[in-house]
């Protein structure tokens, strides 16, 4: 007879996953979207919450309900090849590539370089880089605490300080809706799907969903069911905080363009509310909410980058991994917030549509009865599409292909040229397999 999980854990794990998903990219992606998108507001915030809630919470109950151990077992659905591919590149994408350097750059740039000097940037950020990530490196070698130090601790202090800076915007806003700039003037929805995308977290879904199930393990449940149950409603939980919290920020945003004018990134947008509502202890008080919410999520990363490249190469321990991914991140977060944006864009456009075929494909695995070529199929469609897709934010943008494209596939041009692809593929790949068993029966 399994062990009955309590509710109380439950919680824990949900405001643990939370966290997790909740970093630098949580706060500043949805801050942008509500002054860009201004009375379009609506729109653009559910094409966000699709991918920045809804995506992650089907990726970390998708993990759950495949019965798979970790990510690469489940991509090799396709391919061995594919999965070890895939797999790592997502671990390089969410980890010391983009990820894990964002969370101390965002720390820094927000709550520390307003109250710098020009010519003190470098030795700043060099030393708070170091600071940073030692501290993710402490918590990080001891991963077996990560649910207590994330769920019970770092989670309700974060979450404190996020709503005394709701409240405060709700209260008192800085002004009216203003029209949306060109971005989100036509097709707002799509456009928030698609800076969704920047969060990383359905990306991440895979990788901390892997930390929710051995910690529901950890508690005696053993059945695929139970398992999948309690993950629903651990990710339910993270799903309604996210959401709240979203809409929250973008709303107290989108207000304020009036008083500030359109600013350059959520950072700096997020910088002047603190201060205009907090005065100076309001950059302090944004300072500790960003490197918390940063924290946490850094933790995470590393914990769960390091465990996969120690499988992967084993000859490296897990510590020396650690230690080295903390390093190799303390170094790139330097080179600065929206350099870090602009690269990963591409990565993330190619990644991304086949993470959420992946995700879809799981779940229907048992009625098409797993047959890998319907994987094959749909997977390779959609890489060739969102690498076309990706491709037009890099020097090696191919014009020609893009208007083929655009001219003759559906949703191209709003970024989602890879559904009609995916299903055609799926499709295609049952028959192909029913074909060849008909075949097989037949010349036996």
């Amino acid at each position: 007879m399994e062990k009955k999980i309590p509710f109380s854990f439950i919680v824990v794990i949900g405001l643990m996953l939370f966290a997790l998903f909740f970093g630098a990219g949580n706060l500043i992606f949805p801050t942008m979207l509500g002054q860009s998108a201004g009375t379009n507001f609506w729109p653009a915030n559910i094409g966000f919450l699709i991918t920045g809630v809804g995506l992650p919470t089907l990726g970390v109950i998708a993990l759950g309900f495949s019965g798979k151990d970790d990510l690469q077992s489940l991509a090799s659905r396709v391919h061995p090849v594919f999965g070890l591919v895939f797999t790592t590149v997502l671990y390089l994408a969410i980890g010391p590539l983009f990820a894990i350097p964002r969370t101390g750059n965002v720390s820094f740039e927000i709550g520390v370089k307003p109250f710098l000097s020009a010519d003190e940037y470098t030795l700043a950020a060099a030393i708070f880089s170091i600071i940073f990530f030692g501290i993710t490196c402490f918590f990080s070698l001891n991963p077996a605490r990560i649910v207590d130090i994330v769920g019970k601790v770092l989670t309700p202090i974060k979450l404190t300080f996020i709503s005394i800076l709701v409240i405060v915007g709700l209260l008192y806003p800085l002004g009216g809706f203003q029209q949306p700039l060109e971005k989100y003037s036509t097709h707002a929805l799509f456009n928030g799907f698609q800076e969704g995308y920047l969060t990383m977290d359905a990306l991440a879904a895979f990788v901390f969903g892997i930390i929710v199930i051995n910690a529901i393990r950890s508690r005696g449940a053993t059945s695929r069911r139970q398992i999948v149950t309690v993950c629903v409603k651990a990710a339910c939980i993270a799903a309604v905080i996210l959401s709240v919290i979203y809409v929250a920020l973008s709303y107290i945003s989108a207000s304020t363009v009036t008083a500030f004018g359109y600013l350059e990134n959520g950072g700096q947008i997020l910088a002047r509310m603190s201060s205009y509502y907090f005065g100076t202890s309001g950059g302090i008080f944004l300072g500790l909410m960003i490197t918390i919410a940063c924290l946490t999520t850094s933790i995470g990363l590393i914990t769960s980058c390091a465990s996969y490249f120690h499988k992967l190469l084993p000859r490296f321990s897990y510590k020396k991994l650690v230690v080295g991914l903390c390093i190799f991140s303390a170094v790139i977060a330097n080179i600065g917030l929206n350099e870090l944006i602009t690269i990963s864009v591409p990565v993330l456009t190619i990644i991304y549509p086949l993470a959420i075929v992946l995700m879809f494909l799981t779940f229907c695995h048992s009625l098409f009865k797993g047959e890998r070529l319907v994987y094959q199929g749909s997977m390779l469609l959609v890489f060739i599409i969102s690498l076309a897709d990706g491709l037009k934010a890099t020097p090696f943008h191919l014009a020609a292909l893009d208007e083929f494209l655009g001219s003759y596939l559906p949703m191209y041009t709003i970024g989602l040229g890879w559904v009609l692809p995916a299903i055609i593929g799926a499709l295609g790949g049952y028959v192909i397999s029913r074909v060849r068993k008909d075949s097989s029966l037949v010349n036996s």
